[in-house]
């Protein structure tokens, strides 16, 4: 008999995503699956519980959260070491991860995925001690995510982000940051406005911000967006939408392994949407370090 663990975030979605837990565990228990259902309450919930499969006889783990939840788990399943298959159901305010994989929502077309057995195995991102599904940042409005209040990504949803944003860039817009880059492909030292080290090509919703990223191919996308002139910060976002910023001239994008980012003054490091710490920090790729039905 399977045995399937449910890691799911309460605060994620609404009462739909209920719903589809529920459906889902009615069809694999039809199905002759075993299941388990734990709900988080606080933050590493569901890293701790991944752990706990990966050391009991779990034979996979369907996770239901967003970006941060997901990235949890895959920390959980790298600590644990035991690579798990995991199940994505996309859920909460932004779900770039499991939107770039097209992964199934609807309970029966979900639950077939996991009954077929379609699986492969993806990179992951690494920092010291944290690993990331799909992006690292920082810089210009990638603070956003973890100062918006929980209660009103649940409320608003994607417009809380908007919103936060919205009030964020009259204070951010002029201010670069001083960096020191250091690749096999590009070093350099620069003034910036925002950094991405990216795994997917869906980052903050944007489908298209790492255009030539892909999840098996043994490497990070980078991309760099120098301090500019506001018309030309105006035109970098504008193309943004068709994945052509990467043309700009104030934009480097490029592919490496490993790089390192230092700065001269305090800048915060987004991970899949959460706070992850403060630079220096030097970014690597786990290749195919995460096993996902697809």
């Amino acid at each position: 008999m399977k045995k399937v663990k449910i890691i799911y975030n309460p605060a994620s979605g609404r009462q739909i995503i209920q719903r589809r837990i529920d459906s889902i565990c009615k069809i694999l228990l039809d199905n002759g699956y075993l299941v388990g259902k734990v709900a988080t309450q606080k933050k590493d919930d569901a890293m701790y519980e991944t752990i706990k499969c990966c050391r009991e006889d779990w034979d996979s783990i369907v996770v239901c959260g967003g970006d941060g939840t997901v990235n949890e788990v895959a920390t959980g399943i790298v600590r644990g070491g035991r690579k798990i298959p995991v199940a994505i159901l996309a859920a909460g305010t932004v779900n770039d991860f499991a939107n770039y994989m097209g992964l199934p929502r609807e309970p029966r077309e979900f639950c077939e995925m996991i009954m077929n057995e379609n699986i492969m195995d993806v990179d992951l991102g690494n920092w010291g001690d944290k690993y990331f599904v799909n992006v690292a940042a920082g810089g210009f409005l990638t603070n956003v995510a973890h100062q918006v209040p929980a209660e009103s990504k649940n409320v608003l949803g994607r417009m809380a982000y908007y919103l936060e944003g919205l009030k964020e860039i009259p204070k951010q817009v002029f201010n670069g940051i001083n960096v020191k880059i250091t690749s096999e492909e590009y070093s350099s030292e620069e003034e910036i406005f925002l950094f991405l080290v990216s795994n997917s090509s869906s980052i903050g919703g944007f489908k298209m911000l790492a255009p030539k990223a892909q999840v098996e191919d043994g490497l990070l996308d980078c991309i760099i967006i120098r301090k500019s002139e506001i018309h030309d910060v105006v035109s970098i976002f504008l193309n943004i939408l068709k994945g052509e910023h990467v043309n700009h001239p104030n934009v480097k994008y490029f592919k490496t392994k490993k790089i390192t980012i230092e700065a001269k003054e305090e800048v915060q490091v987004d991970i899949d949407g959460e706070y992850g710490g403060i630079l220096p920090a030097t970014f690597q790729v786990m290749p195919k370090s995460f096993r996902i039905f697809n």
